[in-house]
């Protein structure tokens, strides 16, 4: 900045007097320039100052968030230790059916102007308005898990679900040897996620092997394991007679239908393939309980958007769609080292054990 000084000839006194006051404004301006500079941490540019990313899961009680949560933890952690400040805030509902509670959150969280937002949207459609609402607003959202109808997104960090779902309908096809009667118990309707895992099982199952029967196709399991099991129950009193094959589209129904399965002694005997994966259903497995899981990994989810969300922020280049893998686990290759990380993830060192 440019400073100009305009002042009269006059006496000694009147030039000093002037002098003094050019040398208080420099004096003035260079304090203001080096409170500028205090502002900006650690001396690093003004697009360096602290972010706020609230991560906002589809509910809080299932395993698989807790390992989406370690995984943004786990970015927020790097990028402190590299200079780059971000605060994460964690906050869903209970629930996975509680649609207008996960609107509030976001809509709570455009109102608090957070700098950006990493969503899995519980619902494809009933979050498209407040996301959009969000980008209005200049919050930016990354979509993670399930899928949303909107464009106006940042990126899609998920597992390729429709393969997840073709996965398991070849786990079950190869246990039946192509033949034998099967179903599905759908999880809940508007996830994206989830649909999409039935319809790749149902696609693959149809096209690769005609000599399987899918007898049921059209009931839903709700979305907690209690809900579940009261659909397994009614399922398996309908088909458990002449049935020989399962699957599960997500933890919570895979966990219902293993604990029907279990009451009625036919755990092991009605093959039962699920997605997901916790301490329960590996449990399960070792037992032969449980024929295989198509697993995701939550964790590279979580922090794969954190550092997607502050790329956008910070003007850095990103990725519009990244698929995170998807993994057959069966109880052959339970304890295998290329599964290892994403069977027991080191959830605890960033979270904690609760």
């Amino acid at each position: 900045m440019r400073l100009r000084f305009h002042f009269h000839h006059g006496n000694e006194t009147d030039v000093n007097n002037t002098r003094r006051i050019q040398l208080a404004i420099l004096l003035l301006s260079a304090a203001a320039c080096g409170g500028g500079d205090a502002k900006k941490e650690g001396g690093a540019s003004a697009t360096k100052k602290r972010l706020t990313i609230a991560v906002i899961p589809k509910g809080t009680t299932h395993e698989y968030w807790r390992g989406l949560h370690a995984g943004a933890v786990q970015a927020k952690q790097e990028m402190d230790a590299a200079g780059d400040s971000v605060t994460i805030i964690w906050k869903g509902p209970l629930r996975e059916d509680d649609r207008e509670q996960q609107v509030q959150v976001v809509e709570g969280f455009t109102s608090q102007h957070v700098d950006g937002m990493v969503l899995a949207p519980l619902d494809n459609m009933a979050l498209v308005r407040p996301v959009e609402e969000a980008k209005a607003a200049g919050v930016p959202t990354v979509i993670v898990d399930s899928g949303l109808e909107s464009e106006n997104i940042v990126s899609y960090v998920a597992t390729d679900n429709h393969k997840g779902g073709e996965l398991a309908a070849d786990r079950l096809g190869q246990l039946l040897n192509g033949k034998g009667k099967v179903l599905l118990l759908r999880y809940a309707e508007g996830s994206a996620s989830t649909t999409e895992r039935e319809r790749g099982f149902l696609e693959r199952m149809r096209a690769g092997y005609p000599g399987m029967t899918i007898v049921s196709s059209d009931q839903y399991a709700g979305t907690t394991r209690e809900s579940a099991k009261k659909a397994s129950e009614n399922l398996l009193n309908r088909f458990g007679g002449d049935l020989q094959g399962i699957f599960t589209p997500n933890e919570s129904s895979t966990i219902g239908m293993l604990l029907a399965l279990q009451d009625i002694s036919k755990a092991g005997k009605i093959r039962l393939v699920g997605f997901d994966i916790g301490p329960l259903l590996i449990e399960a497995m070792r037992a032969k309980h449980l024929d295989g899981t198509a697993v995701q990994n939550p964790m590279r989810m979580g922090y794969l958007a954190v550092k997607t969300i502050v790329a956008q922020i910070r003007g850095q280049p990103f990725e519009k769609h990244i698929d995170t893998g998807v993994t057959m686990v069966t109880p052959d290759n339970l304890d295998a080292p290329a599964t290892k990380d994403i069977v027991n993830p080191p959830i605890a060192k960033y979270i904690g054990g609760t």
